[in-house]
């Protein structure tokens, strides 16, 4: 089909453009027919514009007019091409919602490229698309991506991808592709796995990550290294995840932690300010990342992820009550366990309800129970009758605060920083078990209080992390990162007599309670790497099939080398403050890794079965 091209773009239509005439290319995306007067509010990339079609022969009073040539195949979402006259709008009628809004285009001749069906969804409002069934929208994403909110979110991940290169150009890094059908090895998750059509019974997987072939890259004296890479987990999906991600993955050689730290936060923080400068995002400019290492972390907020907008740091009460009447506080502390809390500011006047909810959230998180006390201001709680306890200038009250002594509530509201008219939330368990549940618990008051600041990313960096965890599972070592990070070097002696108090070279970058990036310093030398495989469980044959080719590339001078990789998705999702990863990228999967647009996992027929040299059979329970 023959068709003029646009002389202009939608958007780009100002006042300065009055009496010219544009050739337009787009979509019909609003069609009002007043009768005597038809209004095709018209889209392309850069933006929407007004245009006003003649009628061939006006109606009679009342009546409606005749609609010129082809105009009854103009509905929403047709595809046209049109040429007219710009001309001002009335100044009644002007729409300062829209940026070009003050004029409006006078039809003179179109042509209708495509006509469109009646839509599964209405793409023109944005209102009644939040109630639009997901599914429904992914499989149909292609009119989905039409919206304007979808272009631009996707006009912005373009925008962070573009700034990443020239960043990482402007400083000599090499932008250098690496295989996506490779071997399978461990990575934390369930690999991808590709038959191998000329050996039935050998199979390539999907990249977890580029994580090898980086390293090896290194060791070919590329020395600074980039990629924006394609990954694939076969892992239970979360609203921050997917099958397959794009993370930004970067390497260099001859570099200390700092080195990496540096260069990864001046590059997020550049990115992250010049998008929200271009795009006009509702958010403060990102500040210089905070640094807590992984034991602070843990200790204070209950997770290596926290959320920094907010205070609330938890707090331990352990020696204020071991020795108290409570049995469930001092029965705990006995055994070693810990009694942790935090803070609920203003709580003392939620309703039994309310509090309720919050134990019912504990367990749920895991607790096997947990216990309150209110903070009142003395000289409102003093009668006997009240319940209140005195406690160095407060009250406090609560079913446990009889069981306690003034000195020991008054070194709890001490401990735990209360003001008059807040609510301790208290978990009685085991450290790691109870920080699971007070950080989610403190992340649910930070949502009640509204302290979750929409307009702040707080970006921070959580160092050293363990380099190896304890599975009780399979009473094994397995790697608290990957095993290919290095261990300190102050805490490479202790790999045989108590590899849990190595700590790792290694570091995450957390924003707003997600992690964002994770890297680390990598093992350069083949003994060394050798040895945290056997650490790990892997017997000297499986290291040589696994990673014969890793160990013996180390022996040829490899460099001391390290980077990060800075999830591209979910730095997009922060920006836009989407709490869904699908919203950020242009064909997800929906749960379980459905692709419903292209109806994908699908059967294969009978030759590809027999051709790849596989049958089917029931999988193991």
């Amino acid at each position: 089909m023959s068709f003029l091209q646009r002389t202009h773009a939608c958007g780009d239509l100002r006042a300065a453009h009055e009496s010219q005439t544009v050739i337009l290319n787009g979509w019909a995306h609003r069609v009002r027919d007043l009768g005597g007067l038809f209004f095709v509010d018209f889209r392309d990339r850069t933006g929407i514009v007004q245009l006003v079609f003649p009628l061939s022969r006006p109606g009679g009073e009342g009546g409606r007019g005749e609609r010129a040539g082809d105009m009854a195949n103009i509905r929403s979402e047709a595809c046209l091409s049109v040429s007219g006259t710009v001309r001002m709008r009335n100044e009644s009628t002007r729409n300062p919602k829209m940026a070009t809004g003050d004029i409006e285009v006078e039809i003179e001749s179109f042509s209708v490229l495509s006509p469109a069906k009646i839509l599964p969804f209405p793409v023109s409002d944005e209102d009644q698309m939040l109630g639009v069934n997901e599914e429904l929208r992914i499989k149909h994403r292609y009119l989905d991506i039409r919206r304007p909110k979808m272009y631009r979110t996707l006009a912005l991940r373009a925008a962070v991808i573009r700034k990443i290169r020239a960043f990482l150009d402007e400083r000599d890094f090499l932008e250098i592709e690496t295989p996506i059908i490779t071997r399978s090895t461990p990575e934390g998750a369930r690999d991808y796995l590709v038959p191998y059509r000329i050996e039935p019974g050998k199979f390539y997987a999907l990249p977890q990550s580029p994580q090898q072939y980086k390293q090896l890259l290194m060791v070919a004296g590329c020395e600074r290294y980039y990629q924006i890479a394609k990954c694939f987990r076969d892992e239970s999906q979360r609203a921050d995840r997917q099958p397959e991600f794009t993370q930004l993955d970067l390497e260099m050689s001859f570099v200390h932690q700092e080195d990496v730290l540096s260069l990864s936060e001046d590059l997020l923080r550049q990115v992250c300010n010049e998008v929200i400068a271009e795009f006009g995002l509702p958010l403060d400019p990102i500040e210089p990342f905070a640094r807590l290492s992984y034991d602070e972390a843990i200790h204070l907020y209950g997770c290596d992820k926290p959320d920094l907008r907010f205070g609330l740091q938890l707090f331990d009460i352990t020696d204020e009550v071991r020795e108290s009447e409570f049995s469930v506080f001092r029965t705990t502390a006995e055994k070693g366990g810990l009694i942790r809390g935090v803070r609920y500011p203003g709580g003392s006047g939620l309703s039994r309800k309310d509090i309720g909810e919050l134990e019912t959230l504990a367990k749920e998180f895991g607790a096997k129970g947990m216990a309150t006390l209110s903070v009142e201001d003395s000289g409102e709680a003093t009668a006997p009758e009240s319940g209140y306890v005195s406690a160095g200038g407060l009250s406090v009250k609560g079913s446990i605060a009889k069981f306690f002594k003034p000195a020991e509530l008054e070194a709890i509201v001490k401990k735990s920083r209360a003001e008059a008219g807040d609510l301790l939330l208290l978990i009685a368990d085991e450290y790691m078990a109870g920080n699971n549940v007070l950080f989610r618990l403190r992340n649910e008051i930070g949502d009640r209080c509204g302290l979750r600041d929409k307009r702040k990313l707080n970006f921070c960096w959580i160092l050293d992390f363990p380099l190896v965890e304890w599975d009780e599972a399979t009473q094994t070592w397995s790697p608290s990162h990957h095993p290919f990070t290095a261990p300190k070097d102050e805490d490479l002696l202790y790999i045989d007599s108590d590899p849990g108090r190595i700590r790792a070279d290694c570091y995450d970058v957390v924003c707003n309670g997600t992690e964002m990036a994770s890297g680390s310093i990598r093992i350069h030398r083949s003994d060394v790497q050798a040895k945290i495989f056997t650490l790990l469980g892997i017997d000297p044959a499986t290291q040589q099939e696994r990673f014969g080719h890793i160990l013996e590339a180390f022996q040829y001078g490899a460099p001391p080398h390290g980077g990060i990789a800075p999830g591209i998705d979910r730095l997009v999702m922060v920006l836009l403050d989407e709490e869904n990863i699908r919203e950020v990228m242009a064909f997800p999967k929906i749960g379980q890794g459905y692709d419903p647009l292209m109806d994908a996992p699908s059967t294969i027929d009978e030759a590809q079965w027999a051709e790849l040299g596989l049958a089917l059979r029931p999988a193991k329970p």
